[in-house]
């Protein structure tokens, strides 16, 4: 079999063009040609600022309509719907970028794992969670959409419904024991959500898993209900409201930024 000489001792080998796809690389600037006119451009422009031939642009631009990555109308082509979902792919890949580096900051700084949640469609989601084998967060051994009533996150979101979702969530996932300390029956958490003030932390210790306690802070995201929350080990329990405090003063700070990335 015969052997192709390899490049000299200290010379890189070169990369050639051939393994490029000329076609893809022609139909990405075009993309991006699109993408600097709002108001829509036509053929033989899009192939000037490209460089294309006309021929060239007119089939490039037909199979890129074709695909739904543009859209043609009264000659004039625009970005497609295929495109616009990568558009909104990307910014919503750096909205939870931008939270999880916030979580990671925060969990870092104070030495807790930090978690963000919400509750939309009428379940309890939690989004995001930071934390490290040493600061490890609390494993979800019982579902925390189903059990809302017992943990932090859960009691801090349902305080923020109105009644009547109160209840809603609560005919769906009915309160059960789970551990010896978890709130006995929805009468008993209905009255402690009643108590809870529209912006006070929600304190929960060993309700949801024994060996841990931990605190969620209500956060407003539009109309939606939403919390950032913090657990630490039952042993470190006199550190909970001083953490607590802190991640406040965090979020506060960082809030203005936050404001739209946390509405992932």
């Amino acid at each position: 079999m015969q052997r192709h000489a390899a490049p000299p001792s200290g010379q890189p080998e070169q990369t050639h063009s051939a393994t490029l796809i000329g076609s893809v690389q022609r139909a990405m600037r075009l993309l991006e040609s699109v993408a600097e006119h709002e108001q829509g451009a036509p053929a033989k422009q899009l192939a000037r600022e490209t460089g294309l031939a006309l021929p060239t642009a007119y089939h490039l631009l037909r199979t890129l309509v074709h695909e739904g990555y543009l859209r043609r109308d009264k000659g004039l082509f625009f970005l497609g719907e295929a495109a616009e979902r990568l558009s909104s792919s990307g910014a919503e890949q750096k909205r939870r970028s931008t939270v999880a580096e916030a979580l990671a900051h925060w969990r870092d700084l104070i030495g807790v794992p930090v978690y963000y949640a919400q509750y939309r469609g009428g379940e309890i989601e939690v989004l995001c969670v930071s934390d490290t084998p040493g600061i490890p967060a609390v494993e979800e051994w019982a579902d925390f959409r189903e059990t809302g009533h017992a943990h932090a996150i859960g009691q801090c979101l349902l305080a923020q419904l109105d009644e009547e979702a109160r209840r809603d969530h609560l005919d769906r996932y009915p309160v059960q024991s789970i551990t010896p300390y978890t709130v006995r029956d929805s009468h008993s958490l209905l009255r402690r959500l009643e108590r809870t003030a529209r912006m006070e932390p929600v304190i929960e210790r060993q309700e949801y898993a024994l060996g841990t306690v931990c605190a969620a802070i209500p956060i407003t995201v539009g109309n939606a209900a939403a919390t950032m929350a913090i657990s630490l080990p039952v042993h470190q329990a006199e550190r909970l409201l001083a953490a607590t405090q802190q991640l406040q003063e965090e979020i506060g700070r960082l809030m203005g930024s936050l404001a739209i990335s946390i509405s992932i």
